[in-house]
Order: structure tokens, then sequence, then C-alpha cells
């Protein structure tokens, strides 16, 4: 049997392109609203997984301390051979014969040990610092959605404008050509005519050109695989109301991530101080064992004594002298305390000055929107009434086109203004929480 021989590079390399394309050929298109693609990039996002992969290996860390506080359980089985030397003992005299056999059953406490608390309240404190990092990092992502959401949907208006003004550029030189006809116009009206219908395609060919960019980079976030056959709901028309300053600065105040990952950082190092300190004082501890430990694997000896039995025993640890390495180690902790309390009181500073600014911008945004929408329509007017008199032989053609301009630039500036109504809200949650 002949084999062919192996494709080229290049063609391999091109078929892996074109195989997922064609695997979803057969998936239908989605409409997607906001909150579904903010629960979708919650699935995908790189850095709101990486977050909550933090979150869970903070409370793992919690866990191992919660359980170093805890009794603990275990078995040994051990054999030890010592060379006889005509002793009980054997050639070593700590060994209580050439052979020693212990099957016992272990269990270790600590009753008073101040650093091992300690250590847990400080994992408690980093699992705390990891949820609100956590709850910054989903606050960011919604953030990121919804500027690559609006910037899709004002992509999608724009090219829509772009198509009305090149139909309305084609109605004029329709226009144009009529008055030419009925000697009304002179050629060069429709001369300019034609090159707005020109200048208007290719206005057309970039708007939807933008609307792939904008597709392309939002469908990153939005499915595991490399796909654009979706679409968004646009809903920049329903423009959601703007709370008061007071509202909103007392919903940062409770729920700022910012401000409560910077108080559980000053917690966690309050504990780690804590730890610190522990180190100069006593530790106690037991342990009981049960079992077997003797010189014959069996329970009862040559003389009938019984092998199988229980031992307690219960220690203090006082630390004596470590050089200086613990007063050290509890300086080091108050140095790392400090500097929490100086970044929270920064983070407290920041938090007041962004929330300003973002409602300022919020606010500001908020009341653009009307005028835009009132400029629209009058551009809107403005290109009716100057057609009109151009007709009647009242206008130029200059002013047919600076008035179809004027009305395709308050469309976009429209749209634009509404998206950023919304991307304004969106940095204030980030602030607030959704509101």
């Amino acid at each position: 049997m002949a084999f062919l021989p192996n494709p080229p590079l290049s063609l391999a390399f091109w078929l892996a392109l074109i195989s997922p394309c064609v695997a979803q050929t057969s998936v239908q298109p989605v409409t997607l609203t906001l909150q579904q693609a903010i629960e979708r990039a919650r699935q995908y996002g790189p850095g709101f997984l990486t977050a909550n992969l933090a979150v869970a290996s903070a409370h793992e860390d919690s866990a191992q301390a919660k359980a170093a506080l805890l009794p603990i359980a275990g078995v040994l089985s051990q054999f030890i051979y010592t060379q006889p030397n005509g002793t009980p003992s054997g050639v070593f005299v700590s060994n209580d014969g050439p052979r020693v056999y212990n099957q016992q059953a272990l269990l270790h406490g600590d009753i008073f040990a101040p650093a091992k608390r300690a250590e847990y309240h400080r994992a408690l404190a980093a699992e705390a610092v990891a949820r609100a990092k956590a709850d910054v990092a989903a606050r960011g992502l919604v953030a990121v959605v919804v500027q690559d959401y609006y910037a899709m949907a004002v992509a999608e208006r724009k090219l829509e404008n772009a198509r009305q003004a090149l139909r309305e550029a084609h109605r004029f030189q329709e226009i144009t050509e009529q008055q030419e006809h009925g000697g009304e116009a002179a050629h060069s009206d429709v001369v300019k005519s034609q090159i707005q219908v020109e200048q208007r395609q290719r206005d057309s060919e970039d708007a939807l050109l933008g609307l792939d960019k904008a597709r392309l980079a939002f469908a990153v976030l939005l499915f595991p695989d490399f796909r654009q056959d979706f679409a968004i709901e646009d809903d920049l028309d329903r423009v959601p109301a703007l709370p008061s300053l007071p509202q909103v600065e007392e919903m940062a105040g409770q729920t700022n991530p910012d401000l409560r990952a910077a108080q559980a950082v000053v917690q966690q190092q309050s504990h780690a101080v804590e730890s610190a300190r522990a180190a100069l004082l006593p530790t106690v501890s037991f342990d009981y064992f049960f079992g077997l430990n003797a010189n014959q694997l069996a329970v009862h000896g040559p003389d009938s004594a019984n092998n199988l039995g229980s031992a307690a025993q219960a220690q203090l640890t006082l630390p004596l002298w470590t050089w200086g390495a613990a007063r050290s180690r509890i300086r080091q902790a108050q140095i790392g305390l400090q500097q929490a309390k100086n970044d929270l009181s920064f983070t407290q500073r920041q938090l007041l000055s962004t929330l300003q600014a973002f409602y300022q911008e919020a606010r500001v945004a908020r009341s653009q929107v009307e005028s835009l929408q009132h400029s629209m329509d009058l551009s809107t007017d403005s290109l009716r009434l100057t057609l009109l008199r151009y007709q009647a032989g009242e206008a130029t053609v200059l002013e047919v086109v600076d008035a179809q301009t004027t009305l395709t630039l308050a469309r976009n500036a429209t749209a634009d203004g509404l998206a950023r109504y919304r991307m304004a809200l969106a940095n204030l949650q980030t602030l607030t929480g959704a509101f």
C-alpha cells in the first residue's frame, strides 16, 4: 500500500486553523444580554479564575492552621535490632535488648500553643484578604465586560448610522440629478453628491471594520474557544438612574473591596505580631501511647508479664535564649503592621478621591445624554429643512452636505454619550457594588 507523504507544515498549520471554524458552523449564534455576558466572562476570565483559586488556596491554609490546634493521632510500627554482646541490652545500651518491637497508637496535642493560635487567626485574615481581592477582580471584570459590551453596541450603531448616511447620500444624489435634468441645478452639484456617496461608502466599510474588531476583542472573554457568531442586545436607550452622592458614599464605605482588603491586611499583620511575640512564651503539649514496646512481638512475655499497655507524658518548652532572633521577628512584624496601617489610610483617601471623580464623570455624562439626543433631533430636522430649501432653490449643495455631516456626527455622538454614561456607572460600581 502506498502512503501519502506528510503534508507540508504550512498546510498542516492552516488545516489546524480551519478545523475549529468548520466545527463551529453547526453552532447556533447566540444573542447575549449584559448580564449573560458577565456570567460568561466569570466562567472564562483568567484574572477572575486566578483570584478564585487564590481564595481556595487561602481557605486550605486556614483549614491547615486550624487542624494544627487539634490533637493528632498516628500509628507507630517499628522493629529495632541491636547487635548482641552477651549483655541484656546488646551493643547499644540505650536499647532494651537485641530485638525491640514497637506497635503503638500515638496521640499528640498542644495544651497551650499561642504561636499556633496566632497563626490560625493570621490564616483567617489572609483568607479574608484573598476574598476581598477576588471581589476586586470580579468588579474589575464587570467593568471590562461593560466596556467591551457597549463598545460593540456603539460599533453596531455607528455601522447603522453610516449605512443610513449612505442611503441619505444616495437620495441626495437622486435629487441633484433630478434638479440638473430640470435645469434647476448645476452639474457640479451632482459631482458633489457623488463624492458624498463615495465618502459614505468608505465610512460604512470603516464602521463594519470597527464592529468586527469590537466583536473579536469581546469574544475572548465570552467563550472557551474562538468564535464570533454572537450578537448583543442593545439596551443603550434604557438609561439607568444615578443615585445621590451620599448614597454612593455610604455604599462604598460598606462594600468597597479595596477597603476591605486593606482592613484585612491590617488584621493579618496584627496576628503576625502576636505570632512573633508568642515565640517568647512557653508551650505545653502532651503525648499518649498505647500498644506494645517489648522484646517479643507478643501480648505476653515469657514470664507471662503483660506487654500491652499505655504511657503518657507532658512537655513544657520554655525559650530562654535565641540571640535576639525572636525580638527581631517582633520588630519586623510591627514594621509590617505599620505599613499595613499606612496602606489602609492611603486606600481610604484614594477611595474618596476616586469616588468623587467617578461620580462627577457619571453625573456629567448623564446630564449630557438628553442634550445629545436633542442635538440629534435638531440635526435631523435641519437636514429635512435644508433638503426642502435646496429643492426650492434656496440652499446650496454645500449646505446640504454640511447638514448631512452634522446629522451623522450627532448620531455617533449620541451613541458615544450613552456608552460613556454606562461606562461611568460601571466604574462607579467597582467602588460601591451594583446599584
